[in-house]
This record gives structure tokens, C-alpha cells and sequence, in this order.
């Protein structure tokens, strides 16, 4: 299934795959040599998280659920306004709809664009319980790392999914975040294996 960029007046558009996704599962066959290339500019995740973009205990139950969760979690800590709220999660939901962002080894990475951002914002959440999000191995995700971009960001954003999904491949990276206890535990150890991982 091929995707085109899909825009909104609302300012928000889905990530979608007119070239395959770097992340989502039935796009790995095309995946850019540029988007995993170490050399290239892209944020760690560590390095747009802090407790406040963080939640070790989630308790949403369903995928949709998460989606708000994090979002609400993200106006409250002020890092999105109020007015996005609705357009950002319809966005979500659409693109999860289209193709799961369940990548495999309990790891969801939702994602999308936003014109009325300035820089990224991301929120890593942790499911105790596992959520059904229709993922590719069709296993409890446990993990799940939101990131929203500027419209006017779009390699980086590649480039930044794709070094996530390296990372979080690593069964020793999920097992010692699953163990960590606060949310400024899971930031270190991530800051530790993104360090590690270059």
C-alpha cells in the first residue's frame, strides 16, 4: 500500500508513505540507506524527553486510549496547545488505522506532522499490561514512543524514527527499560544506550 502526504487546514497531516516508511512494517522493504545512516543530523530521543515526557505507568487499556493519554499528558506539561488536541489525536488515529505503527518486540512508534510546531515533541510511555496496537508479530506493545514533527522536518523525522526503531529493537535496551523505575531512570538508561548505540 503506497501513501501520499495527506493535508489538513487544521495544519496537521499523517506521516504516510509516499516512499515506504522507515518504521512502519510493511514499509521496511524500502528502507532509505540516508534514514539509518549514523552520521546524519537527527535527534535522540533522550534529548526531547524529561520527566514531564515521560509516563512509566500507563493506564490506558486500548491503543486509543494510549493516544489520548499521552496527548492530554503533553498538554498538561504544556508542550502542545490546547487547540491541537483533537486534529493531532484524529491524525493518530487515522494513521493507525492505515498502517499499525506496531512495530514488533512490544514497540509502537505513532507519528506524525504538525505545521504549528517548531521543533519536535515526543513522549515515551510505558504499558505495564501490554496494549493491542495490531502490531506486526501481533504482540502486546509495551513501549510506546509518540513523536510529532514541524511539517518542515521531514528527514529528520525519518531519520529520528528509524534510529528509535534500531534502538528499541534491542531485546537488552526493552529489558532494562522495562525494570527501570521512574521516569528519570528510563530517561538515563536511555541517554546510556543511545550513547552505546553510536
Amino acid at each position: 500500500m503506497s501513501c501520499r502526504v495527506q493535508r489538513r487546514s487544521s495544519g496537521i497531516r499523517l506521516g504516510v508513505r509516499e516512499n515506504p516508511c522507515v518504521v512502519c512494517p510493511k514499509g521496511l522493504p524500502g528502507l532509505s540507506p540516508v534514514a539509518w545512516n549514523p552520521l546524519s543530523a537527527v535527534m535522540k530521543l533522550a534529548s526531547l524527553l524529561s520527566e514531564h515526557r515521560v509516563l512509566p505507568e500507563m493506564i490506558a487499556e486500548t491503543h486509543r486510549e494510549a493516544l489520548a493519554e499521552m496527548i492530554d499528558h503533553l498538554l498538561e506539561a504544556g508542550a502542545l496547545g490546547v487547540e491541537s488536541r483533537d486534529t493531532i489525536l484524529d491524525a493518530l488515529y487515522a494513521r493507525e488505522e492505515r498502517v499499525s505503527t506496531g512495530i514488533g518486540h512490544g514497540v509502537a512508534i505513532p507519528h506524525c506532522y504538525c505545521s504549528e510546531l517548531e521543533k519536535p515533541v515526543a513522549l515515551l510511555g510505558r504499558s505495564r499490561d501490554g496494549l493491542d496496537f495490531d502490531a506486526c508479530d501481533n504482540a502486546p506493545v509495551y513501549f510506546v514512543i509518540l513523536l510529532i514533527v514541524p511539517e518542515n522536518q521531514p528527514n529528520a523525522h525519518l531519520r529520528t524514527l528509524a534510529l528509535i526503531a534500531r534502538l528499541f529493537a534491542r531485546y537488552e535496551v526493552r529489558r532494562m527499560m522495562s525494570e527501570a523505575e521512574t521516569a528519570e531512570g528510563l530517561i538515563q538508561l536511555l541517554e546510556a544506550c543511545e550513547e552505546e548505540d553510536q
